[in-house]
């Protein structure tokens, strides 16, 4: 009997092959037929599951961003039960980040899908949508810290939030060797503990 072909798992290893291109050679070698060369199928194969650049694409940040989900995830289990509110957001942060290589993958693809969105309305559209629901979950782990008593009353969640996720930034030093990834880590733990300080009631 002919072989089954699982389709996700196809569209997933073209989605592998379009973060290598972007890795190895930068966003402007990003073609249908390059990608389908780093797959090591035809470009008709290819078309078959993605029928623009752009639908490729999309779908390879999606696949991204359910990888970093996924990492986290994996991390708040090592964590247990009841992990404290700054073990998950240094957790959260560091994913982020390109500390490792499949960090360091989707970071770049996050970085490719960006440049893409800035050219192109309904991938605007999407990126948008992404960063907007990311960002409102690490607000919602700031306010439930602040509600339980781990940071300050008068902080403000929405700009805690955004000098968080203002760490994210650190990305391009760490890629350019201007920083060591450990800076970055110092960076983060520098700013969770002053935003824990002296206001974190551990159970």
């Amino acid at each position: 009997m002919p072989k089954q072909v699982d389709h996700r798992e196809r569209r997933e290893a073209i989605a592998r092959a379009l973060w290598r291109v972007v890795e190895q050679r930068g966003v402007t070698h990003l073609t249908l037929r390059v990608v389908a060369q780093e797959a090591g199928i035809s470009l008709g194969q290819l078309q078959h599951y993605f029928a623009s650049r752009t639908a490729m694409l999309s779908f390879a940040m999606d696949f991204a961003s359910e990888r970093t989900s996924l990492r986290v995830a994996q991390g708040l289990e090592k964590l247990g039960d009841h992990p404290h509110p700054r073990d998950v957001l240094r957790l959260t942060l560091m994913e982020m980040l390109p500390l490792h290589a499949d960090a360091r993958a989707t970071s770049r693809m996050s970085t490719a899908y960006v440049l893409e969105a800035l050219h192109d309305e309904a991938v605007h559209e999407q990126a948008r949508h992404g960063l907007t629901r990311g960002r409102a979950l690490v607000e919602r782990l700031v306010r439930h810290a602040i509600a339980d008593g781990h940071i300050a009353p008068g902080r403000d969640p929405a700009t805690e939030t955004n000098l968080l996720l203002a760490l994210t930034g650190l990305t391009p030093l760490i890629e350019l060797n201007v920083i060591e990834p450990r800076d970055a880590l110092a960076a983060i733990d520098l700013h969770l503990d002053r935003l824990f300080d002296g206001n974190d009631r551990r159970a």
